[in-house]
């Protein structure tokens, strides 16, 4: 499988007190820091390298996971450094351990889909990225994705719109030239690369059924805390 960038640098500031003294990758869920159940997601849907880009308080996470192998996984490590990158900014400078072909996902997400479909996708799209999509109906979240018949034809982070019936499920592919336009002066977000590729006409979309877990919001953490102890630690 290809190789799965965890953009985990961010500074939670929705879940202060909480992340005052350590990162949001490092909350603890129904027992363990939620890295751990999501290394241990990753790892049962079939990847088994993980480049994790870092920045606030990133070397706790790398203390914390350290090479991955008591997950069974390799992991290693892109700290975003002495300036904010942004989501965009911190994969471009993690490429050297990505490769030309990666998925990516945030470091607040659980997401029990397929993995191996969402890499098939990607590869027979031909495409330079894919965006999982949810029919959300704002339900989990506010939808922020247009699409119909297979196809993404409208994605705001910011501002949706009542066509927007799916939500980014936060699973994603990209290839290295997707990158390529980035201003390396100023941060660079995820999201303004996916909606640069809408324009383009190269972000294929795979539609998930399972819903998403988050934990970048109180209730989101309640919600992923819940699930995994009812089914014994997730899946």
């Amino acid at each position: 499988m290809l190789p799965l960038a965890i953009l985990a640098g961010g500074l939670a500031k929705r879940l202060r007190p909480l992340t005052d003294t350590i990162p949001k990758a490092l909350i603890t869920v129904a027992g363990e820091p939620f890295l751990a159940h999501q290394l241990r997601l990753v790892r049962n849907r079939g990847v088994r390298h993980v480049v994790l880009c870092v920045g606030y308080l990133g070397e706790m996470v790398r203390d914390f996971a350290e090479d991955g192998r008591r997950f069974g996984l390799e992991v290693q490590y892109s700290f975003d450094g002495g300036r904010l990158l942004g989501t965009a900014g911190a994969l471009r400078k993690a490429l050297p351990l990505l490769g030309d072909r990666f998925l990516v996902m945030y470091g607040d997400s659980y997401l029990p889909c397929d993995y191996y479909a969402v890499e098939d996708a990607f590869l027979e799209s031909g495409r330079e990225g894919l965006m999982t999509v949810f029919h959300n109906e704002g339900q989990w979240d506010a939808s922020n994705v247009e699409f119909c018949d297979g196809r993404i034809l409208a994605y705001s982070k910011n501002q949706s719109d009542p066509s927007m019936r799916h939500i980014d499920y936060g699973l994603g592919a990209l290839r290295a030239s997707a990158l390529d336009n980035l201003n390396d002066m100023a941060p660079s977000d995820l999201a303004a690369v996916y909606q640069d590729l809408v324009a383009r006409g190269e972000l294929a979309a795979f539609e998930v059924d399972e819903r998403f877990y988050e934990i970048g919001s109180f209730e989101g953490l309640a919600a992923l805390e819940e699930m995994l102890v009812e089914t014994g630690g997730g899946q």
